[in-house]
């Protein structure tokens, strides 16, 4: 699956190649790669990179609930 993004240079959407998914210094994830076309850097925003985080099956440890003893009170 390719991701797709708008190539100011080409001005118009292209696919992206060495796609990586990026957090931005805000804290949002984003994705940025390389236009297809003529090479230039692109940069695909937030709903691109929640399809791609989305896609990618994140296993999530949990741990106890902070503040909350699993100890019984006597």
């Amino acid at each position: 699956m390719t991701t797709q993004a708008y190539c100011v240079k080409c001005r118009s959407k292209r696919d992206m190649k060495d796609e990586k998914l990026i957090t931005m210094k805000n804290g949002q994830r984003a994705i940025s790669g390389i236009c297809t076309v003529c090479g230039t850097k692109m940069f695909g925003g937030k709903k691109v990179a929640k399809v791609k985080a989305a896609s990618r099956k994140q296993t999530v440890k949990t741990s106890h609930v902070k503040g909350k003893s699993t100890q019984r009170r006597k």
